[in-house]
């Protein structure tokens, strides 16, 4: 298991520059994927381009977490999220059930309170990690608009009135969700703690929302989701978007880079010490049905966020 030192130049090492990201095609925006994306990493990289002042905000919040955790500041309180989910469709397929939606819900409170069925599946090696986050959600609100746009690729357009779609409800206070239409063959992403209240919240292609069918396997188990939710509660991937690079969390081991599909256990890393991957993670990129662990570490990063004086703090512990 690695140990990390975090820091401001730590956290500034994080924020390499990517690709753009472009508008898909229409046919594009209706292919099923068949390796996960998610573009979270992508996006934060786009606004702190766009602001500069995010990175001393983000940098705020690191130093905030480490001291947090170091010096137990942490509480097993209850903590109850309101959901709004906003649906954007031009299709009737896009245009998702209440029932779909709720199975979005109830797979969040399943994975972040190890009520999963597949949670007893961890392997030994890291039973003495795994967490029962104690976070539950409950369904909100639900706001529907009908849209001729045929994808909204990762610029926060969906987000935004003027660019015909839906602003997030009391983002303080309330989770928002986005489902509709991404295109790129991007799965959802989300935004980190610090960005912009007009911004916050999760986007997940309605195709892999929820409990979503067959049609759309191997992410059609709702675990988007719950690997979105992950980033907007302030966990990087695991691999920490880089060649041996640091998820800023003490007990789950370095990956050489992400894992896709249902790798065979256990599959280990090249770095240094060459560990057993944590490849059941949700933080990986494995298919939904390989998922289904959250880490200790990164249970109380996450709790880190909602104590007094932490980003998410008027959520409450």
């Amino acid at each position: 298991m690695k140990k990390i030192l975090i820091s401001a130049v730590t956290a500034l090492l994080l924020f390499s520059c990517q690709n753009d990201q472009s508008e898909s095609t229409d046919s594009e925006a209706t292919a099923v994927s068949t390796r996960r994306a998610c573009a979270s990493q992508q996006v934060l990289d786009d606004q702190l381009r766009a602001d500069p002042t995010l990175a001393i905000r983000m940098n705020e919040i690191e130093a905030f977490t480490n001291k947090s955790i170091l010096t137990n500041r942490l509480v097993n309180g209850k903590i109850e999220i309101p959901v709004v989910v906003n649906v954007l469709y031009r299709t009737a397929a896009q245009n998702i059930s209440d029932a779909q939606i709720q199975s979005q819900i109830d797979v969040l409170n399943k994975d972040f309170n190890a009520l999963n069925s597949d949670y007893n599946s961890v392997p030994a090696l890291f039973s003495g990690v795994k967490a029962n986050v104690g976070i539950t959600f409950v369904l909100d609100q639900i706001i529907r608009k009908s849209t001729t746009k045929t994808s909204w690729g990762t610029n926060d357009a969906m987000k935004k009135v003027a660019q015909g779609g839906l602003a997030p409800t009391s983002p303080a206070t309330k989770l928002n969700l986005w489902a509709c239409a991404i295109g790129g063959g991007i799965l959802g992403y989300a935004q980190f703690p610090g960005g912009a209240a007009a911004t916050d919240g999760v986007v997940i292609d309605s195709k892999y929302f929820g409990l979503s069918g067959a049609a759309n396997a191997p992410f059609n188990l709702g675990r988007t989701g719950t690997h979105e939710v992950g980033h907007w509660m302030n966990l990087r991937h695991i691999w920490g978007d880089a060649n041996c690079g640091s998820d800023l969390v003490s007990d789950t081991p370095t990956h050489n880079e992400e894992n896709y599909g249902v790798p065979a256990y256990p599959h280990y890393s090249t770095c240094t010490g060459t560990p057993v991957e944590m490849t059941m993670n949700y933080m990986d990129y494995v298919d939904d049905n390989a998922m289904y662990m959250f880490s200790q570490g990164q249970k109380n990063r996450m709790a880190a966020i909602f104590v007094t004086g932490g980003p998410r703090a008027a959520f409450g512990i």
